[in-house]
């Protein structure tokens, strides 16, 4: 699972280990997977993924052993800087997506998405196929919901692997989505998973996506609090604040 560990370079946020990459970077690593059938799994961490591997060690030992785990927030971007990589920048999961399914499409890469809901699955392929032009979807498939991950019945997983992926999408959720490529990434034979967050949703246009700018400046946590108060004001205000916190305490110990 690790065996990108030395060609990646990475930084501590809080105990998280993140990549030292950028969208370009990012690529290149999850090309050199798909080219040496070397099998994998991919995280992106905001500032939510590092706090809920606070709350989780066994979230962050998962994490910790991703083939990659991406800067997707601006502020943990920012940290990698700060930590001497210059070459950091913004990761954003459904940038990231759009990025490989745009570039795959010249190396032959198939794609497919699990997660979300039908009306995402189906809209998100209508969107994807009309925007890239030859993009190769070789399946999709909209779980019933569970509140935690799962693993694949043994059918599923047959026809997943029928379907001869080079990525798999997961659109579960985070942290639900790296618990289920962790849980069934054995028994998966394309070499690259990735959770990928609300990205069904986002690209499709079920729900708004920040500006690029808003995302940049680190304020896509405002906006889309915004957009779901109920469901996100924990997540943000507190989940931020205790970010901030915990940062100053490690700076604080640090300089002792």
């Amino acid at each position: 699972m690790r065996s990108f560990e030395s060609a990646v370079d990475g930084y501590d946020v809080l105990g998280v280990r993140i990549s030292a990459v950028n969208p370009l970077k990012a690529e290149a690593v999850i090309a050199d997977m798909i080219a040496r059938r070397a099998k994998g799994y991919v995280c992106v961490a905001p500032v939510a993924t590092v706090m809920d591997c606070q709350k989780d060690p066994d979230y962050r030992v998962l994490v910790n052993n991703a083939a990659m785990v991406t800067p997707d927030g601006a502020p943990i971007a920012w940290l990698g800087r700060l930590a001497g990589h210059q070459d950091v920048r913004r990761t954003y999961g459904p940038g990231l997506m759009e990025q490989l399914c745009d570039h795959g499409r010249a190396l032959g890469w198939r794609h497919f998405f699990y997660g979300g809901t039908p009306e995402a699955c189906t809209q998100l392929e209508r969107v994807l196929t009309a925007r890239f032009p030859g993009i190769d979807i070789v399946g999709k498939l909209s779980p019933p919901y569970t509140p935690q991950a799962m693993p694949l019945a043994v059918d599923v997983a047959r026809l997943i692997n029928a379907a001869k992926p080079d990525i798999i999408w997961v659109g579960l959720g985070a942290p639900k989505q790296d618990f289920w490529n962790v849980i069934n990434r054995p028994v998966l034979e394309a070499p690259v998973l990735v959770g990928i967050g609300a990205a069904f949703d986002f690209i499709s246009g079920l729900k708004p996506q920040a500006p690029g700018w808003i995302g940049s400046m680190g304020l896509e946590w405002l906006f889309r609090l915004g957009c779901e108060p109920g469901r996100l004001w924990r997540r943000y205000l507190i989940g931020n604040t205790v970010f901030v916190w915990l940062l100053v305490k490690s700076i604080f110990r640090r300089g002792r």
